[in-house]
């Protein structure tokens, strides 16, 4: 029934420098921009940067109380994901270690200026590899 994710809301305490992080950090493109949200395309989706409450995130805590991301992103390969973790540690992105979880490939966690937790895995889908 559902064909694919449109957008994605993400929690920002200021929308300006928020923007113009994902830009300079992300290589994200804006395309709008007001005082309570921003849209920008980044990995092939639109997502909406949103004025938050203060410390509001899109992080949530698991059944053993860890924080968790709620995005994942795919890169082509374990040799794309170490160039961009090498990257966006060169970009003062605050990146977690490359690690193992006992899937297929690897995966590091990185984290947006107001705490947003995103997980970059090794992997691209088949279906987006096939499809490109």
């Amino acid at each position: 029934m559902l064909l694919r994710v449109g957008t994605t809301n993400i929690p920002v305490s200021n929308v300006d420098r928020a923007s113009q992080w994902y830009v300079e950090k992300l290589d994200a493109q804006l395309n709008y921009q007001d005082e309570d949200k921003a849209i920008i395309n980044l990995a092939d989706q639109s997502f909406f940067l949103v004025k938050a409450k203060e410390n509001e995130t899109a992080n949530f805590f698991d059944a053993f109380g860890s924080e968790r991301f709620s995005l994942t992103f795919e890169v082509n390969g374990e040799k794309s994901l170490k160039l961009l973790h090498d990257e966006l540690s060169e970009r003062d992105v605050k990146v977690g270690e490359i690690e193992k979880r006992g899937h297929a490939g690897i995966n590091f966690v990185l984290s947006d200026i107001d705490g947003n937790l995103f997980d970059v895995w090794s992997e691209l889908s088949p279906t987006y590899k096939r499809d490109r």
